[in-house]
């Protein structure tokens, strides 16, 4: 780890997971537009992606933009914009909405095939996180918490990632100084 300090570890409860997984799940039934498909984002909306899919009975699919493993991802987001350019609503789920880096990597491989397909309708795709930062360059349509990253610098430690040492998740938290300031 580097001579920084030390962030702000805070750790979400299972039981408190599961709220916001079920307040967004009931947003989510409660509104007009509904999904035909829920796709996580790996690694943090995978988990919350299932568990959605479960509430909501959608099925789900998932993309890995954690991988970095080249093109895999994008192969995947290639499928989902065929299945979108068919006809399917897709709703993206990850569990924070911090830089806006990976949302907006993905509405833009979106767009660009919408783009390429001008049959594919504009209200067809939308973006569910837990937690969203107000200052972040991406914006989702569904959040059940906000946070602002020039005053919360907390990283956040959700249930499957609490299995990490303590070491580690530091180090992943002062990987992206920017969110911590």
């Amino acid at each position: 780890m580097s001579d920084t300090a030390a962030p702000d570890l805070s750790y979400i409860a299972y039981a408190d997971f599961l709220d916001m997984v079920q307040k967004l799940s009931r947003i989510i039934a409660a509104g007009a537009w509904q999904p035909d498909f829920i796709v996580g984002i790996g690694r943090g909306g995978l988990v919350p992606g299932v568990y959605m899919s479960h509430s909501l009975q959608i099925p789900m699919l998932s993309i890995d933009q954690s991988s970095n493993v080249p093109g895999f991802a994008d192969n995947l987001l290639h499928k989902v914009v065929q299945m979108r350019a068919a006809g399917s609503r897709m709703l993206f789920v990850d569990d924070i909405n911090d830089s806006g880096g990976t949302i907006n990597y993905v509405r833009k491989i979106m767009s660009e095939a919408a783009q390429a397909d001008a049959a594919s309708p504009a209200d067809d795709l939308r973006f569910a996180v837990l937690i969203d930062n107000v200052c972040s360059q991406a914006r989702v349509e569904f959040a059940v918490e906000t946070i602002d990253r020039t005053t919360d610098k907390r990283w956040f430690v959700f249930p499957w990632e609490a299995v990490m040492t303590a070491d580690r998740l530091a180090e992943e938290a002062v990987a992206v100084p920017e969110r911590l300031g």
